[in-house]
């Protein structure tokens, strides 16, 4: 873990626990990446519920409530995926927010459309879902670290909005 990553949960901890809010994961690229972070700060129980590691497209659809008509039109890796991904992850876990990550974090897999490297990530509540694209090839284990990053960054400016708003 990144001291980054390691700063990052624990300002989110933080916020989770003194708001009350609850999250969930739902990865694919990530494959449970961004479950570790969270979980590995210590009292993470009292917010956070589950995750779903949907690397199939039928997970997409079956847990996570992803139309298969978005993924017909946009594919697994788009923004409107991971925003659905949100979505579904709040509903089918029941929580406040949810983050969401698919991508192609290589070596292999890259198409000319989508090369190695491109990862969407999101975060989100019912009110409103972020996302970002990430779009450069480091190796395998650095695109995931970046988008684990990326997401988490999300995930905090939202919150700091919503506390902003309060």
């Amino acid at each position: 873990m990144s001291v980054e990553t390691k700063t990052l949960s624990k300002e989110i901890s933080e916020i989770f626990w003194r708001e009350g809010f609850t999250l969930a994961t739902a990865e694919s690229c990530t494959a449970g990446n961004v479950a570790a972070i969270i979980t590995a700060v210590p009292g993470s129980s009292r917010f956070y519920k589950g995750g779903i590691i949907a690397y199939a497209n039928e997970v997409k659809r079956e847990l996570l409530h992803v139309n298969a008509e978005t993924l017909d039109a946009f594919g697994a890796v788009s923004e409107e995926t991971v925003k659905e991904m949100v979505n579904g992850a709040m509903q089918t876990l029941n929580t406040d927010y949810a983050i969401a990550t698919s991508g192609i974090a290589g070596p292999a897999g890259g198409t000319p459309d989508k090369p190695v490297g491109t990862i969407w990530v999101a975060a989100g509540n019912k009110e409103n879902v972020i996302t970002a694209k990430l779009t450069e090839d480091d190796g395998r284990e650095k695109n995931i670290q970046a988008a684990t990053t990326k997401a988490l960054q999300l995930l905090l400016e939202l919150c700091q909005d919503k506390e902003n708003e309060e």
